[in-house]
């Protein structure tokens, strides 16, 4: 344990980075920074109050959801752990998916605005883009072809773009489209382009009839209202899925027949979409929240033949989360009306799981094996049963969700393969949630309960460096080890680790397939799960994953495999080599700039914003390593009112570059600044959130193009023959870890190191998450 950095001393915390992504996501304060949570207990009674008071009783609850949260037990996720009892305008649910699009322009707009509302009180949302006439299709009375679902999902990416330059959280989509739907090979292709659709998740709906065909090698008719566009061979259309994913890793697959059938509320309503991550399949409107029980917390006698999971407290934990998150649904805020009805109507919630594979580690098992397999089964029937007996002794109490019907319910989804005395129990009773469980990403949360392993995720790095933000604006660099092996070097010194610790870098897919389909058995909702697979897996093993998967009963499919669209994922320090730095970024004396020559060779670009144009000039030199560039930048214009803040702007950026250095950052800079007056698209860039933005993409491409930086244009083999022979190769090997940060969005680029778990992308340097 350690002191904490905070007023007081706080030793809940077992490292440093745990405190800090408590401090900055979690912790209460003021609008100028003041802490309100003075410690983490502060933390989870602030959280226990707000839930408690919903309670006719509240006093009567409020210490034992206080006790359900100490020690990192039960784990709300981050929007109730960071909202709850604050006072705030914020939602504290997790994941919506959108009301149906209509196909119709007014239709279409009405559903921009309200992704707006919801993704402007940081809710992650779904929608289906199959209701969408296809592209080419007559659009009656007004002589024009329709443009397609993939162009107004160009014109969602440039909203959530906005709404996150704007200041709000981080937006997170996902788009689903329907293996039938006449526009789904351009959709499957649409990531392809490493700039369009950032903002998205893509998933494909995949059908029970479509998979059949695929097996039999048969046609397969894409329809719109009753109209076939076209016939393919479903074959081919799965190749197309599966060659996209290989290259570049989406579209993700979702069996979207077995999600309606294993819906406790099949009945009621039909699911088309997902939240961002997957988990939570829902219908339109549909909304959910979440949180997790950390299962490593719950292990007696670990790394001993008597270890186990203490299963009596797992069910107390478990009815206590279940009642908790149950008052969320009344303590909530809502970005829409329609959320708030279809919330309250049906009181959804998904209770997961963390810290799967450390607990697994601790009672001795492999995980990817089959007994780790059983026992996850065993653990997950266990929360079921708990769950469902909670939600009745709540519907006892407080009534059950307003459409139960007994005879229906329990002939839908996953009642049918609950016990005999549970069904007895929801029949004579009711239950108050329609459906309670999920397992979600839990990158943050879990890093923050002290590195334990992520949602049913395999441990992807036993230990790894971290770069930790210090009070005084200084850096440090920490080893963050996980949980399991924190607790083995406690209890075991230096002895080496037991042969079952395996990671993310040595399973193999199958393995992770066997415990997605173990948990997902008794999961009412489905799983955010990641199937990493090494770089140089054949195409034909690729595709057994998603046919595993598929015959395994999985819900859905999501793989990652390194590519050059997406990157690769964090790199074990164990498996790093010293990396020669690039002759561009060597050392120098920058305390002189270098020395102007009498010529410079450039380039000029010419920018149109609104109706003025910019002319930019960018000069370029040789180093003293023989590298080309940038020196200095001009800008020509005939708009009076800039010319002084450009001269500025101009004199100032070529200020820095004449002290040399790595100066990629400038551009960086530059493209993140945000005009609240909007910004416009331009042709071959989109949307550009200002004037000064757009100089900087101006100032980014030029570095590109001369491999200063990553992302140019690949030299000809006579250029890079030339380039080596004067002393310029190094300049034009790519700066993996910036490029890959600029193309995920993680704010800290000089530490990025970006892994895919759970469907989510997150930063294990700097704590950024896609998803949170």
């Amino acid at each position: 344990m350690f002191d904490s950095l905070a007023s007081g001393t706080d030793t809940r915390f077992a490292n440093k980075i745990s405190h800090q992504i408590w401090d900055m996501k979690y912790r209460m304060k003021e609008a100028d920074g003041t802490p309100v949570d003075l410690t983490v207990e502060d933390t989870w009674r602030r959280i226990a109050r707000a839930l408690a008071s919903v309670e006719k009783d509240p006093g009567q609850w409020e210490d034992r959801f206080y006790a359900a949260l100490e020690d990192f037990k039960y784990l709300p996720a981050g929007r109730i752990t960071a909202g709850a009892g604050t006072g705030r305008a914020v939602t504290l649910f997790n994941c919506f998916v959108m009301g149906t699009i209509p196909d119709s322009m007014t239709g279409i707009f009405d559903n921009l605005k309200e992704a707006a509302l919801t993704m402007q009180q940081g809710g992650g949302i779904g929608y289906d883009f199959s209701t969408i006439r296809p592209k080419g299709a007559e659009v009656k009375g007004v002589a024009a072809d329709a443009s397609g679902p993939l162009s107004f999902m160009d014109v969602w990416d440039a909203m959530c773009r906005t709404i996150m330059s704007a200041g709000s959280r981080r937006g997170a989509m996902m788009a689903t489209m329907r293996c039938d739907h006449p526009d789904i090979e351009a959709f499957i292709e649409a990531k392809r382009d490493p700039l369009r659709l950032r903002m998205f998740n893509l998933s494909v709906l995949v059908t029970d009839t479509f998979m059949e065909a695929v097996k039999a090698d048969g046609s397969w008719d894409l329809v719109f209202k009753g109209r076939v566009y076209k016939t393919v061979e479903a074959r081919g259309l799965w190749d197309k899925i599966m060659r996209a994913t290989f290259g570049y890793a989406e579209p993700g697959v979702i069996f979207i027949d077995r999600i309606n059938k294993m819906n406790n509320l099949g009945y009621l309503e039909t699911i088309s979409a997902t939240n961002p991550c997957g988990e939570q399949p829902l219908p339109p409107y549909g909304a959910c929240l979440l949180g997790s029980i950390n299962l490593a917390r719950l292990v007696k006698n670990p790394f001993t033949p008597e270890a186990e999971i203490d299963l009596g407290a797992l069910d107390e934990l478990v009815r206590t989360a279940v009642r908790m998150m149950d008052n969320v649904v009344d303590a909530s805020r809502f970005p829409l009306p329609q959320q708030e009805a279809e919330a309250k109507a049906k009181r959804r919630i998904g209770l997961g799981v963390t810290g799967l594979a450390d607990a697994l580690l601790l009672v001795g098992l492999r995980y990817g094996s089959e007994e780790a397999a059983v026992r996850t089964e065993t653990w997950m029937k266990a929360i079921a049963r708990s769950s469902y007996l909670a939600s009745v002794d709540l519907a006892k109490e407080k009534g059950a969700f307003q459409f139960f019907d007994a005879e229906k319910y329990l002939a839908s989804g996953n009642m049918m393969q609950m016990d005999d005395d549970v069904r007895a129990a929801v029949r004579e009773h009711g239950i108050r949630n329609a459906l309670l469980t999920s397992i979600a990403p839990t990158g943050t949360i879990s890093l923050y309960a002290g590195n334990v392993s992520s949602g049913i995720e395999p441990v992807f790095a036993y230990a790894y460096k971290r770069k930790v933000l210090l009070p005084d604006g200084s850096r440090t660099e920490e080893e963050v080890v996980d949980y399991a092996v924190q607790l083995w070097r406690e209890l075991h010194g230096d002895a080496p680790l037991p042969a079952h610790f395996v990671s993310a870098q040595t399973l193999a897919p199958l393995d992770h397939v066997r415990m997605q389909a173990a948990a997902q058995k008794w999961i009412d909702s489905s799983i955010s799960k990641t199937i990493n697979c090494p770089e140089d897996i054949s195409f034909e093993d690729f595709v057994e994953i998603y046919m595993a998967a598929f015959d395994a009963g999985c819900k859905g499919c999501t793989t990652y495999r390194p590519n050059e669209v997406t990157g690769s994922v964090l790199s074990v320090e164990t498996a790093k080599k010293e990396e020669q730095k690039p002759a561009a970024l060597l050392p120098r004396d920058l305390s002189h700039p270098m020395p102007r020559h009498e010529a410079l060779e450039g380039r000029t670009y010419k920018l149109k914003w609104e109706e003025n144009a910019y002319y930019i000039t960018v000069n370029d030199i040789l180093d003293e390593a023989g590298v080309r560039r940038p020196f200095e930048v001009f800008i020509n214009t005939k708009d009076v009112a800039a010319q002084s803040w450009i001269a500025a702007l101009t004199l100032m950026i070529s200020a820095v570059f004449r002290r040399g250095g790595d100066v990629s950052f400038v551009a960086e800079e530059l493209q993140g600044v945000f005009d609240a007056r909007g910004g416009q698209f331009l042709p071959g860039k989109g949307y550009v959130k200002s004037l000064v933005a757009a100089i900087g993409d101006v100032i980014d491409g030029h570095m590109r193009e001369i491999g200063f930086i990553a992302g140019g244009r690949k030299l000809t083999k006579a250029e890079l023959a030339e380039a080596k022979a004067a002393g310029q190769g190094a300049a034009a090997v790519p700066d993996l870890g910036r490029a890959r940060a600029q193309r995920d969005g993680c704010p800290d680029y000089g530490n990025c190191d970006v892994v895919v778990e759970n469907g989510c992308k997150t930063c294990k340097q700097c704590g950024w998450s896609a998803c949170s």
